[in-house]
């Protein structure tokens, strides 16, 4: 246990009768960084709160930094830093202010305080804005100062749901780089996160749909784990039009969009990449490329989630015939 940050058995959640999150298993080593990917209502901000302390299990056990999350959910509090979706700031305050209130709430030493801050202040790149008020603050610089305020008091690990769900580009690659220094100086990292150019930058990812974790693994792991066949991606002026046709070939198992991109899955990209052009030629539908390319995570993230919304309408379909006997 003591190699583990978190380590979940059967973790699970339920409102009413609704399961939010369904016999959970995992575990999070100390000092990686850990992503959580799922589509909206997968169940990742439920278990997030549950690893901090803020949400009791219905059933299922859990442990995170060796504290149980029945027992001693209080320990796990004061040991972790949390940022949520929300960014918990007071906009009626300056930045420094912000920080000198959460170095309270965490009790951090008098002595210490100053020091720390201008270490946090240096971290999140906020130099020369200290007095700034945070409602005059963008969305980038905004999300750096909740993470500083999250981990002030230092924590062994930090949990941050959704960090740059509105923030742009440029912002979301500089947040990374303070994930990056956090944990080269040892913090374990658990972000839930639906970009799949951030899900890259883990050292672990698990994908979650209704509830369940239906895929865990290094990024190159699950690519090569959860992935069969071959992908060809198509280019032209009308992509909706040519993947209702592309959908519609014999040779494809799925199709969808990628981008500006269509993407499918066949079992030879050499044998149908000059067959399917010749027939949507014929069709006279123009395509201005087709070629073979290796599959990113969003294409397994979205073949993964096609696999289990089949799974679940043959489970539908089956309920329904057995209904009728």
């Amino acid at each position: 246990m003591n190699d583990y940050a978190v380590i979940t058995r059967d973790l699970t959640k339920q409102f009413g009768t609704f399961v939010a999150v369904d016999r959970l298993n995992l575990t999070v080593k100390k000092g990686e960084i850990f992503g959580f990917l799922g589509p909206n209502g997968a169940g990742k901000s439920t278990v997030i709160r549950m690893l901090c302390g803020l949400l009791d299990p219905t059933l299922g056990d859990g442990w995170v930094l060796g504290y149980n999350l029945k027992k001693e959910p209080d320990k796990i509090k004061m040991e972790i830093g949390y940022m949520s979706q929300r960014f918990s700031l007071y906009e009626d305050l300056s930045v420094k202010e912000n920080l000198n209130f959460y170095a309270g709430i965490y009790q951090l030493p008098v002595k210490q305080r100053a020091q720390r801050l201008k270490e946090i202040v240096a971290l999140a790149g906020l130099e020369g804005r200290e007095e700034e008020l945070v409602a005059n603050l963008s969305g980038g610089w905004k999300q750096r100062l909740a993470l500083g305020c999250a981990i002030l008091h230092q924590p062994a690990m930090v949990f941050l749901d959704e960090p740059t769900g509105s923030v742009d580009p440029a912002a979301r690659r500089q947040f990374w780089d303070i994930i990056y220094e956090l944990a080269n100086q040892g913090t374990t990292v658990v972000v839930t996160t639906h970009y799949m150019d951030e899900a890259e930058h883990c050292d672990r990812i698990g994908f979650m749909y209704g509830g369940k974790m239906i895929a865990v693994g290094s990024p190159d792991e699950i690519k090569l784990s959860f992935w069969s066949g071959e992908l060809i991606e198509l280019e032209a002026d009308n992509p909706l039009h040519v993947l209702d046709r592309v959908r519609q070939y014999p040779r494809v198992k799925s199709a969808n969009l990628h981008g500006s991109f269509v993407h499918a899955v066949v079992e030879s990209a050499a044998t149908v990449i000059s067959i399917l052009a010749s027939e949507l030629k014929e069709q006279g539908i123009e395509v201005t490329r087709i070629s073979p390319v290796s599959p990113s995570l969003e294409d397994v993230f979205v073949n993964l989630v096609e696999r289990e919304r089949q799974a679940e309408d043959m489970a539908r379909i089956a309920a329904k015939d057995g209904d009728k006997r």
